[in-house]
């Protein structure tokens, strides 16, 4: 079943147009990674997705419904989950608090986060600015996982890390991908990793979809022509 459909999405920042023509669909449980260099217009695309833009023309639908009008909120209780790029957690309010702020009834709760992310059960009562930043990326994770999205989206969730928290980051993806039905849609330049997890890629230029398909068909001419720098 398809969860996630994009076709033919425009946007615009103002007058600036930043999305030209990208369409990319996510079935239950698929792993997609959302790939492009610096500039093509991926984050845009994800906050088309969690209507933190709207689109100027396209659809846009999730789990059969139309997203298009809906706010932000509305499009999380749906069922969309966001781990930012900077990871946005409330510095402020200790790792329970920001876990607890987020939590919505479903199998993920602080056991469930706290297995997956063992270092968030240590911390648990220490404020968010002064864990490091790899276990403020592990928060921002469990605070998205939290919401009991059906749709978990991470925007370079390992950019910035030591190497051991990167490998950490990714065994949490593994997992999830394999122990539960949850559909992730991941950014991340790091096409070894991504092939470890992602069933298919989506490749944009300019603003546009230029190559859908298997993860296993991507080639290096294509990783050149479109990845490289």
């Amino acid at each position: 079943m398809t969860l996630l459909s994009l076709t033919q999405i425009t946007a615009s920042y103002g007058a600036s147009q930043a999305l030209f023509d990208v369409s990319l669909s996510i079935r239950e449980g698929e792993v997609v990674a959302l790939m492009g260099r610096n500039g093509m217009g991926k984050s845009t695309t994800v906050k088309v997705i969690c209507r933190l833009l709207r689109q100027s023309g396209g659809t846009a639908s999730f789990a059969g419904r139309d997203l298009s009008g809906l706010p932000a909120h509305r499009a999380a209780r749906a069922g969309i989950g966001l781990v930012p790029e900077g990871r946005r957690c409330f510095a402020s309010l200790t790792v329970r608090e920001n876990l607890i702020a987020a939590a919505r009834p479903g199998a993920w709760d602080m056991a469930a986060v706290t297995r997956l992310f063992s270092r968030l059960a240590e911390r648990q009562d220490q404020i968010a600015a002064s864990l490091s930043g790899g276990e403020q990326q592990m928060l921002a994770i469990g605070r998205a996982l939290m919401t009991n999205p059906r749709l978990l989206i991470l925007d370079e969730a390992t950019e910035g890390l030591a190497p051991v928290v990167r490998q950490e980051i990714w065994a949490a993806l593994a997992r999830l991908k394999s122990e539960t039905g949850m559909a992730l849609l991941v950014i991340d330049k790091s096409i070894r990793e991504l092939g470890r997890v992602a069933d298919s890629a989506v490749i944009l230029e300019k603003g546009r979809t230029v190559w859908t398909g298997p993860f296993g068909a991507l080639t290096p001419d294509l990783t050149d022509t479109y990845l490289g720098v």
